[in-house]
């Protein structure tokens, strides 16, 4: 896993989180596997079986959240013409008039729903460097796109 750009907001949120995973969320795995430990034989124990689950989940979650952290690149986003981390864009398709605006972040903040596309992506990747006016395609599963970029904030 190479460089994450990622914003001081999610920064912050990922470190709440991990801080959370050590010291709560650990504690309370770890009881809960003690409990299933005192019922009994662990071979046909669900209990048991659920709580180690669940230990594995936070545990990776864990490792993920300590290489991400790791290899973080807080971006704050500056006053710029240029599509970078953090601008809102507005494009619109080259055929039909359906506009959008997406605001660039990192993966781990892409959220579609939200209008939130990641840098790594295939459009926020394209858009990337563009300045208002801008035309530019990119490839999807249903053939190249092609768009034109309204306004960059």
């Amino acid at each position: 896993m190479g460089e994450q750009l990622i914003s001081q907001e999610k920064f912050e949120e990922l470190t709440k989180e991990l801080e959370e995973l050590h010291t709560t969320r650990r504690k309370e795995v770890a009881e809960q596997l003690e409990y299933a430990r005192s019922l009994g034989d662990l071979s046909e124990n669900a209990e048991y079986q659920e709580a180690r689950e669940m230990q594995a989940a936070v545990e990776e979650r864990v490792q993920k959240l300590e290489l991400i952290l790791k290899n973080a690149k807080i971006v704050r986003g500056g006053k710029t013409d240029a599509v970078g981390m953090g601008s809102t864009v507005t494009v619109k398709k080259l055929v039909g008039d359906d506009t959008f605006t997406y605001i660039i972040v990192g993966a781990e903040e892409a959220d579609m729903l939200a209008g939130k596309i990641s840098y790594h992506s295939p459009l926020g990747a394209a858009l990337m460097g563009k300045r208002k006016g801008d035309e530019f395609s990119f490839h999807t599963p249903r053939g190249v796109q092609k768009y034109k970029i309204l306004k960059v904030e």
